[in-house]
């Protein structure tokens, strides 16, 4: 027979349970919902969607060209700045935000902490469990379910690898060059030199996806220098039509490599990420 004092303790828990879950929807115990994590200033936060489409700053925002779905789209989001807790960064801190797939945009912070009219706006795009949206172009998957969207992009410079979906953290670090040594330049490069444009170039477009040396935090793509840097094998109009148009050069279905066409990507742009790869083919790292 149960003890007395068992049975009033069990009594009481399931007394506890039944006012736990009659306060709430049964869903909305048991339903775990994807969670986004905010490490920053010392402090890791994790959001819930629905709290985060259910917040005071929770606005709708329209993207009038949309990067990852070439068209115009329209989200529920909420200000980058307010999620982040701090404007108080470091000189040469970064933050990264960490795709589920293994891409890595690097985000400054003074960037995604603009709030004003008159420049680029970071917003968090939160994708609604009961609206969800379309599938990414030649994909069987949603930019969701949190999404880096801008507003007014083009005011503050705002690159295509800067829009990170299906993003699951977001990590403040120490500047690249500062992190992994074996992507810098030969110092003595002037400081006008096209290589050491090339060397920025590359690590806001190429490390979202790519290491070199080793370095970065992208698990998408190869290493582009370890054990053969791409100027290595490829001719320079080669290299740059694989850019343009990775599947015009070889394909194979599990390609993921986007091209990047010049509006996203500049002639100049890419000239210097070639010279800066031409470069580091001299320079590889163990």
């Amino acid at each position: 027979m149960m003890k007395p004092s068992i049975a009033r303790m069990g009594g009481r828990l399931l007394a506890a349970l039944f006012l736990l879950f009659g306060a709430m929807p049964m869903h909305a115990a048991l339903a775990g919902g994807p969670t986004l994590t905010i490490a920053v200033a010392g402090a890791e936060r994790v959001f819930d969607r629905d709290a985060l489409l259910a917040r005071p700053d929770a606005v709708t925002v329209d993207i009038p060209a949309d990067i990852s779905y070439g068209r115009p789209m329209s989200y529920r989001a909420v200000p980058l700045a307010s999620l982040l807790g701090t404007g108080d960064f470091p000189p040469g801190a970064v933050l990264e935000g960490v795709a589920s797939d293994g891409f890595t945009a690097q985000l400054p912070p003074e960037l995604c902490l603009r709030t004003g009219p008159d420049g680029a706006v970071a917003f968090l795009a939160v994708e609604p469990a009961d609206r969800p949206w379309p599938n990414l172009p030649g994909k069987e998957v949603s930019a969701g379910p949190f999404y880096l969207v801008w507003v007014r992009p083009e005011a503050s410079g705002v690159r295509s690898e800067q829009w990170p979906y299906q993003l699951a953290r977001i990590v403040a670090s120490d500047d690249p060059l500062r992190r992994w040594p074996q992507l810098a330049v030969e110092p003595g490069l002037a400081a006008d030199s096209p290589i050491r444009a090339g060397q920025a170039v590359f690590i806001t477009q190429c490390m979202a996806c790519h290491t070199l040396n080793g370095a970065g935090s992208a698990t998408m793509g190869p290493d582009l220098n370890r054990p053969m840097n791409p100027t290595e094998y490829l001719t320079p109009a080669g290299l740059k039509r694989l850019v343009r148009d990775p599947r015009s050069v070889r394909t194979w279905p599990g390609q993921q490599m986007p091209g990047f066409d010049p509006a996203i990507l500049s002639d100049a742009d890419l000239d210097r990420v070639v010279a800066y790869l031409g470069h580091m083919a001299g320079r590889k790292a163990p």
